[in-house]
């Protein structure tokens, strides 16, 4: 139906590939038979764990959160022009534009912020996924904006309380809190039709209505 849904709450300590490994195994014990694409902020472990338990899911890195990773190497009087340089990367109309874009970027800045450049060249195949998409599903993959709001939306609700005396009582919060948040999302993802279509035509032998 295109609705956006929440399917589950989790608490651990620290996050990596064995606690994603347990939510992903849980998800699929519940029914979920197979996941097409999953965009993700570069959570440690998480794409290995989604390849373990999903080996045929696109994992889609997070450009926001690329973004301003990268940024956070650059001084200030560099930051609008590196950040506009960036810009060309990923609004690029292609994969190839965009490589073409990333060679521009990396000579221009190499020299002066390597690790930062470095961080493209290392996650490349997983930050272009959704050049392989038309462009109604590049806007939805290619950032984690939902779940931003998501837990934006969550803290507004749980901000009142400092402490919780337990996991319980957390997870009776935050359950409170996405419910009330669930109330709001009554429409589908905008022209859900038409992506439908193209998810039945990309995944013809994996997707069904």
């Amino acid at each position: 139906e295109g609705k956006k849904q929440v399917l589950g709450m989790w608490i651990s300590e620290t996050e990596s590939a064995s606690f994603w490994m347990t939510v992903l195994t849980d998800l699929k014990a519940r029914g979920v038979k197979d996941i097409l694409i999953a965009s993700t902020d570069n959570l440690s472990g998480f794409t290995e764990a989604i390849k373990g338990v999903f080996p045929l899911a696109d994992t889609q890195l997070c450009i926001v959160h690329q973004v301003r990773n990268s940024l956070r190497y650059v001084v200030w009087k560099d930051k609008k022009e590196f950040a506009a340089d960036m810009k060309e990367i990923y609004h690029a109309a292609t994969l190839q534009a965009a490589e073409q874009a990333l060679e521009n970027f990396e000579k221009k800045w190499n020299h002066k912020y390597t690790y930062a450049v470095r961080s493209w060249r290392n996650n490349w195949v997983e930050l272009t996924q959704f050049f392989d998409y038309p462009l109604e599903i590049r806007k939805i993959v290619y950032t984690t904006n939902v779940i931003e709001s998501l837990n934006r939306g969550i803290r507004k609700y749980t901000k009142t309380k400092s402490v919780f005396p337990h996991d319980q009582a957390a997870l009776k919060a935050v359950y409170l809190a996405i419910a009330n948040i669930e109330k709001k999302w009554t429409l589908p993802i905008r022209d859900w039709g038409m992506i439908l279509q193209q998810f039945l035509i990309k995944f013809e032998d994996r997707c069904r209505i």
